[in-house]
């Protein structure tokens, strides 16, 4: 008896024909003609046809891959290349290796299979689950209700609750208003993060933090690849969770300014604050709609359509759509690439990615551009005029340093990122 040897990009993976494989516990989503399946404590997953998923399950069942193999070919009258499977398999780390540890910890063997009726515990389980169940069960659900509720009648009932980029000068002093409006978005921000990451451990899922960019954004992004293994149903909350924290966030700051207003109905100093961090939770808000920087809204969309990589395909037609309007058909991207479900999305998606950029220059215009005018036409007012004082140069100085920092901050996100890419590459073409 002899051990095949399935080779791929990475590592060989060694293993007998004749005896059942060991795979690690995998999950299954079954999702029309297409199966995800993955592993949940690594959060490596893949899509599988439905044949190759029944393979799958034969072959965690304990079925020898050559047994495997003969029963594919009598029921679908096909062949299956197995040394593929096995290869793929092993790339995606389900196979598991001799003397490596299992979901629960213990030591395994090859040829070790697992019980398919067994339940699946993890060896690290889940934290904060019971907590992402109460931030989103019924009484909450109603408190979040309330608040907005709240909200909006003090916005009608008050005029000057209601959102305007001139709730952002709450001072007269430029580097407070920088600093205090950063030093409050980091807990927000966190908070944003921290909806999506509860959201998804409720369902037993794992996640992770880190930094990324959107255009000229820097943004902090939760990770959730086991998302795509629960039902499409359930996705939809941990999609959108950040955005409810956002709207929660801006309702109660709306209410604090009018509570602390002043005995004669004056807006206080915390409350002119208060709204000035309301309105840059607004920004934040309507930059969910710029679809073309994958935003919260894009993988809502994407995940309710079932489409696998809807920003690609759309990217790609609305190029064709422009080379074939220049004549350039030498640019043109393959179309038998894309996957169906994105080309027919696609064809009237991708103008959603041209409302994406007018609702960027729009917000910029409306919201971002008067905050910029009026802050750098003060400052050049106070190097160039006679009545600053010594405080006030300080304070455009301080500003204007803060200014810098973020552009150099945004350079280095933007250059790691492109670092990482390059490296990936580079490695994909040595492997």
């Amino acid at each position: 008896m002899t051990d095949a040897e399935a080779v791929t990009g990475g590592p060989a993976t060694r293993y007998d024909p004749d005896r059942p494989l060991p795979l690690h516990h995998l999950v299954y989503l079954e999702d029309g003609e297409e199966v995800t399946v993955g592993r949940p404590d690594t959060d490596s997953y893949a899509i599988f046809p439905a044949d190759g998923a029944e393979l799958l399950r034969r072959l965690q069942e304990g079925l020898p891959p050559r047994e495997a193999a003969a029963w594919y070919a009598e029921r679908y009258h096909e062949d299956p290349d197995i040394d593929d499977l096995v290869a793929a398999l092993g790339e995606l780390g389900f196979v598991r290796e001799a003397g490596e540890t299992g979901e629960a910890g213990e030591a395994r063997e090859p040829g070790a299979v697992d019980d398919p009726g067994a339940p699946y515990t993890a060896d690290r389980p889940v934290r904060w689950r019971r907590l992402g169940a109460a931030l989103f069960s019924v009484p909450a659900w109603t408190c979040y209700a309330a608040v907005v509720g709240w909200a909006l009648v003090a916005m009608a009932r008050r005029p000057d609750l209601v959102p305007s980029y001139r709730n952002v000068f709450f001072t007269d002093y430029y580097t407070v208003i920088q600093a205090a409006l950063f030093v409050v978005a980091i807990p927000q921000l966190l908070l944003h993060e921290s909806f999506h990451a509860l959201a998804g451990r409720r369902l037993g899922l794992r996640s992770s933090l880190r930094i990324s960019r959107r255009f000229y954004f820097v943004v902090l992004e939760t990770s959730l690849d086991g998302l795509v293994a629960v039902p499409r149903r359930k996705r939809y909350l941990p999609i959108v969770a950040g955005m409810l924290a956002d709207v929660v966030v801006m309702a109660a700051l709306t209410i604090a300014a009018d509570l602390t207003r002043q005995p004669g109905g004056a807006l206080s100093f915390a409350g002119r604050f208060c709204l000035a961090f309301a309105f840059a939770v607004l920004l934040r808000i309507l930059w969910q709609f710029s679809l073309y920087l994958r935003t919260d809204l894009y993988v809502l969309v994407s995940t309710a359509l079932g489409c696998v990589d809807l920003h690609t395909t759309a990217r790609q037609m609305l190029a064709n759509r422009v080379n074939r309007l220049l004549g350039r058909r030498d640019r043109l991207v393959e179309e038998s690439d894309w996957h169906p479900t994105d080309r027919r999305v696609a064809r009237w998606y991708s103008w959603l990615i041209v409302a994406g950029y007018t609702v960027s220059l729009t917000t910029f215009l409306v919201a971002v551009a008067p905050i910029v005018y009026q802050m750098f036409t003060g400052i050049l007012g106070r190097f160039t005029g006679h009545g600053a004082s010594w405080p006030e140069l300080l304070d455009s100085l301080v500003f204007c340093g803060f200014i810098l920092a973020q552009l150099v901050v945004l350079a280095w996100v933007a250059a790691r990122e492109r670092y990482r890419d390059r490296r990936q590459r580079l490695e994909h073409v040595i492997t």
